[in-house]
């Protein structure tokens, strides 16, 4: 007895968006820690300009070895405004503010961001502000606002590095515009190492007036969070966020901040023993609806 030929069946791709929303998360999350660890050993801005100025260099050197640049100068010009906004105003500032402020809060004020880049959004970009969008943004500040209004209440942050953090935020918010805005063609991947080269330029002059070399504490711990700094938060978490731009949109893939606060509240409370209260919590609810109400594809119309 003969068997009849079996039919192929076609593989569904597998969907990587996920995986890169996860990862980024936890990257982005992360760097807050990191960063605070590195503060307390280094000065912001010299740990600033040599975590861009290295990440710049490995980017950039692996391009040029494997001879594939493909990034025109209008667009290299564009990357580099946007590594001054996103990368060295946005960190410069926000690890100035993490000198006095918990790592927790730094993160969860910066998470604010799609509250701004939504509104910014649709009036500059024509991105879509339904109901559906601006109740998922109201739930999320509601529960950033929630944790903000608590950490406060303890009195442990001073207003000095909050301010601070405040425009760090603001950086942020431009950056994402401008990026969606000027659209830069090209590599992500070169266009991050030219963002990262840009930032380290700019900012190391800097660093170097007003920065004291010798309050630099070498040890293990700033040793690994650099690593982690220049690896995982200049290299891999920028490259997925610029990827989640692209294929999110600004307001869909600045919601995802909205996870900050409560990922980067526990990661300092492991890695930093930062005291979290079930208060602190109570704001992830409204924060993963609005997350949901953002993100969620709108219904086809039929």
């Amino acid at each position: 007895m003969s068997l009849a030929p079996s039919m192929s069946v076609p593989r569904s791709r597998f969907n990587i968006l996920p995986l890169a929303i996860g990862v980024f998360c936890l990257l982005w999350s992360y760097a807050f820690v990191a960063g605070k660890i590195g503060v307390t050993h280094c000065p912001p801005l010299i740990l600033l300009a040599a975590r861009f100025s290295l990440a710049g260099i490995l980017i950039l050197g692996a391009t040029v070895i494997r001879g594939d640049w493909s990034l025109s100068w209008r667009d290299a010009l564009i990357f580099a405004v946007l590594g001054i906004a996103n990368n060295a105003l946005y960190l410069g500032l926000g690890y100035t503010g993490l000198q006095s402020v918990s790592a927790g809060l730094g993160g969860l004020i910066v998470s604010a961001n799609p509250v701004f880049t939504a509104a910014l959004a649709a009036l500059l970009l024509g991105e879509g502000m339904t109901w559906r969008k601006a109740s998922g943004l109201l739930l999320g500040t509601i529960g950033v606002t929630l944790i903000v209004w608590h950490r406060l209440s303890v009195g442990t942050d001073n207003l000095h590095g909050i301010l601070f953090t405040l425009a760090s935020l603001a950086s942020i918010v431009v950056g994402t515009i401008l990026f969606k805005l000027l659209a830069p063609k090209g590599s992500l991947w070169i266009g991050n190492g030219v963002q990262n080269l840009a930032a380290g330029i700019v900012l190391t002059p800097v660093a170097l007036t007003f920065a004291d070399v010798h309050a630099i504490d070498v040890t293990p711990g700033l040793i690994g969070a650099f690593a982690f700094l220049v690896l995982g938060g200049s290299i891999l978490a920028y490259w997925l966020w610029f990827h989640l731009l692209k294929v999110c949109g600004a307001t869909a893939a600045s919601a995802y901040h909205f996870l900050m606060p409560p990922l980067g509240m526990l990661f300092a409370y492991l890695v930093l023993g930062e005291h979290v209260e079930a208060r602190d919590l109570l704001g992830i609810i409204p924060v993963a609806l609005g997350i949901y109400l953002v993100t969620r594809p709108a219904k086809p119309v039929v």
